[in-house]
């Protein structure tokens, strides 16, 4: 099995704690599989928006948050069988011109328990022509800190 580094222990990338709800849940009762995609979102947004990329108002505040996922993939290892806290650990495998690779795991709080891992990758887009742009040196300078070495 996968393991995953601790908060403490964080060698790269970051960990944000986003609540598994009662209706993510399945008839069997486990975390639906679409509901993972939805975790990394909440998790990869509320890191940005903390930094003051976001939106708010329903614009921008920064013209690196106009970007939108290119591809997803994702591997399911256990299922998450109960509400609560979980912790999304992501960081970027690379940063290009204008993609953003993510890779994440979804995990346990302590990081114990690996329940599903993956790849996401995002494309700044240029919100007047809807083709992809450049991010900028202030997002650059921010996404440094998720970069693996």
């Amino acid at each position: 099995m996968t393991s995953v580094l601790t908060h403490g222990d964080l060698a790269f990338g970051d960990v944000v704690h986003t609540a598994v709800h009662f209706d993510d849940l399945d008839a069997m009762g486990i975390l639906h599989n679409s509901r993972y995609a939805v975790l990394v979102e909440r998790a990869v947004s509320k890191w940005w928006a903390d930094r003051g990329i976001s939106f708010a108002g329903g614009q921008p505040t920064s013209p690196d948050a106009f970007n939108a996922v290119r591809e997803y993939a994702i591997t399911f290892h256990r299922p998450v069988s109960s509400v609560g806290d979980i912790a999304v650990h992501f960081w970027l495998e690379k940063l290009g011109t204008t993609s953003a690779d993510y890779r994440f795991r979804v995990t346990s709080l302590d990081g114990g328990a690996v329940y599903a891992e993956g790849r996401r990758v995002n494309i700044r887009l240029d919100p007047a022509t809807m083709r992809p742009a450049p991010w900028t040196d202030h997002a650059r300078g921010i996404a440094a800190a998720l970069v693996k070495p």
